[in-house]
């Protein structure tokens, strides 16, 4: 039966009937010996044969193995040295001992060599595995190739392994993909930041002529690209262009923002704009979103900036002025009224600051926990822990008996939060920094309100909210809204102070970033019964920590003749207030601009930044994560010591730097 095996005794072999003929001629002789002289010649002629047989069947075999051999071996060596695509073959450590006509014609020998050492140095010992490839993608004399590198490698041989490249010219390619990249459109909204103001403070003459000087720059500034302007606002535009003049306008700092700064026909102060660029959507109406959703990051910034959204990813330009502080409060009324609707309609309200809290944005979640009182909702504040900044407010706080259970921590936050939850978070805009991130997603709605320039990583998914960078601090924001929430509205003595305080703070006592509605909130604030002595109590010193900020100022660097930087040393009690301190008083002293204090807490290092207004310590923390204002910012790095710290501090203080030499800012 066809697929039947036999046990190998079974198998018919020519020596079986050797053996068998054998047999027979024994018995023939035993019966009958006259036989056995012609049997046994007989038998030695069939075993002559045999053995004769056999030794000419095998070297037939052998001829035709070693035919066959050089056959292949022929074909192999014609088919590499002819072989459409440069090839080499090289030593593990990268010493080329082969390659094809085509590797001599299409790469350069010394090129070529080179980058096959560092390959070689890249995939590294593979002694005793197998088919290890690495693929790259090199330029090697205006062509690219995509180079497999196979290390053959030989287990338990003494063969030596050998690394064999090929070398695919994929030039075509790369150039269709790289035209397919120039040629995508870019969808940009242009925007004046300070329409409203311009206006009014021009003369009916000279409105028409500023809105002209404007549209002129800007059709010039985009007339290079060949792309379309259209103005679709009275002070927004939408322009397209092909993503390859990108690079030339990324290198030029995006001098849009400079040229329009120069239109000068009566206007009092100058006009700014804010640009956001957006690209590489599945098609242009997800690029005009991107497009939109840069302009939103680069208004919450201050604006006078460009923000370039490129899928996930954020790039910033420009922000190198101070913010201008917005005369209207038509804003501020309709968030207010916008924002009792949303307490009126939840089942209770949570609010919520940044981590390590300070007094803004406590005094600004007492601000907003009376407005929620008064809507007669249920309402907590979350703080996980007190630190020695708000110590003392904390203290006055706990003396009155209205404010038993007010503060909760994780574990009470995260059961109290239903999809019908009010969640407001005051002080900053990153899920990542407030008290418990957890929260922002848990929570059925979340209201923000801030003053800080918008990051990359802000907040989406928003019901509302009220970021204005102009702002002294939150709590500036905060005693705003209070004036239109509700009319019946009254303020406790501590919540004033504390809300005066956060103001104080951020303020430097009315130095910094005070315009004329950070006087006029703090005069709001004063008729609620604020002691501005009793304020000042809040933020007095003891001899120890006085001490600790003298010598931390006491051991500055001057880093450039107008930047100093300090660190605190290990252990310092209260290291951050210090910190923070430090800084200011740094900038008290002739001739320093810009200061920055370290401190280490637990496995992260904490960076206080404080400027005059000159050199903008938001865009130099910016590089290290952190971020804030033009004159007041803040970072914080994670497992890093002080050193490599500071070292990571002052190069970004010198890429600052060379940038703005670049701009000639």
């Amino acid at each position: 039966m066809k697929g039947k095996k036999y046990p190998g005794f079974f198998i018919p072999r020519d020596s079986y009937y050797l053996w068998v003929i054998l047999f027979l001629l024994v018995v023939i002789t035993v019966l009958e010996p006259i036989f056995a002289i012609p049997g046994l010649l007989l038998f030695a002629v069939l075993v002559f044969y045999f053995f004769r047989s056999n030794y000419k069947r095998k070297e037939r075999i052998v001829s035709y193995i070693e035919n066959l051999n050089f056959n292949i071996d022929t074909a192999t060596k014609s088919t590499l040295l002819n072989f459409p695509m440069p090839l080499a073959v090289a030593e593990p450590d990268g010493t080329v001992v082969w390659y094809n006509s085509s590797f001599k014609k299409d790469i350069d020998q010394e090129s070529g060599e080179g980058l096959i050492r560092s390959l070689a140095d890249e995939i590294g010992d593979k002694s005793g595995k197998n088919d290890q490839n690495l693929v790259r993608q090199v330029e090697i004399k205006g062509k690219y190739y995509q180079v497999i590198c196979n290390y053959t490698g030989y287990e338990n041989s003494r063969r030596k392994p050998v690394l064999i490249l090929y070398f695919i010219d994929i030039t075509e390619l790369v150039k269709i993909k790289k035209t397919y990249a120039d040629e995508k459109i870019a969808a940009g909204i242009a925007l004046i930041d300070n329409y409203e103001d311009l206006m009014q403070s021009t003369d009916d003459t000279g409105r028409q002529q500023i809105l002209a000087e404007i549209d002129k720059k800007i059709m010039s500034w985009l007339s290079f690209t060949g792309g379309i302007v259209k103005k679709y606002e009275r002070d927004k535009y939408l322009f397209l262009f092909e993503y390859k003049y990108m690079k030339e306008m990324e290198e030029k700092k995006f001098e849009i923002l400079d040229n329009i700064k120069e239109i000068n026909v009566g206007n009092k102060i100058p006009v700014t704009l804010s640009l956001g660029i957006g690209f590489s959507g599945g098609n242009l109406a997800e690029s005009f979103q991107y497009a939109a959703a840069a302009i939103d990051v680069a208004l919450g910034r201050g604006g006078d900036q460009v923000v370039v959204k490129n899928g996930d990813s954020f790039s910033f330009f420009g922000g190198k002025t101070r913010e201008l502080e917005k005369r209207t409060k038509v804003k501020a009324r309709v968030i207010a009224y916008a924002l009792r609707e949303l307490v009126d309609q939840s089942s209770s309200v949570l609010i919520m600051g940044h981590e390590n809290a300070d007094i803004d944005s406590i005094g600004a979640a007492m601000g907003l926990f009376r407005a929620v009182r008064c809507r007669g909702k249920d309402v907590h504040i979350v703080l996980t822990r007190v630190n020695h900044t708000i110590e003392n407010l904390m203290s006055r706080i706990a003396k009155s008996d209205e404010y038993d259970g007010l503060f909760v921590g994780r574990s009470e936050a995260l059961d109290l939060v239903d999809d019908k939850t009010l969640l407001i978070i005051v002080d900053t805009h990153r899920a990542a920094f407030t008290e418990i991130p957890e929260l922002v997603e848990s929570a059925g709605q979340v209201v923000v309100i801030d003053h800080h320039r918008r990051g990359a990583d802000y907040i989406q998914d928003t019901v509302l909210i009220y970021q204005e960078t102009y702002a002294s601090s939150t709590c500036e924001l905060v005693t705003e809204l209070l004036q239109y929430i509700d009319e019946k509205l009254k303020l406790k003595p501590v919540e004033a102070e504390a809300l005066y305080a956060g103001i104080v703070v951020d303020t430097k006592n009315f130095t910094f970033k005070t315009g004329v509605r950070t006087f006029e909130a703090a005069s709001f604030l004063k008729r609620h019964g604020v002691d501005t002595v009793s304020v000042k109590q809040l933020f007095q010193n003891d001899l120890e920590t006085y001490t600790n900020i003298s010598s931390v100022v006491k051991s500055a660097e001057m880093i450039t003749p107008d930047i100093a930087i300090s660190v605190c040393p290990q252990g310092m009690k209260n290291s951050q207030l210090i910190a923070a301190k430090a800084a200011d008083e740094l900038l008290s002293l002739s001739g320093i601009n810009a200061a920055f204090v370290l401190t280490s807490v637990g496995d992260e290092v904490y960076i206080s930044g404080r400027s005059l207004g000159d050199i903008n310590v938001q865009m130099i923390l910016e590089k290290l994560g952190g971020g804030g204002h033009l004159s007041v910012a803040g970072a914080q790095l994670a497992g890093i010591g002080l050193d490599e710290a500071k070292e990571k501090l002052e190069y970004a203080i010198i890429e600052y730097i060379n940038e703005q030499n670049k701009t000639g800012a």
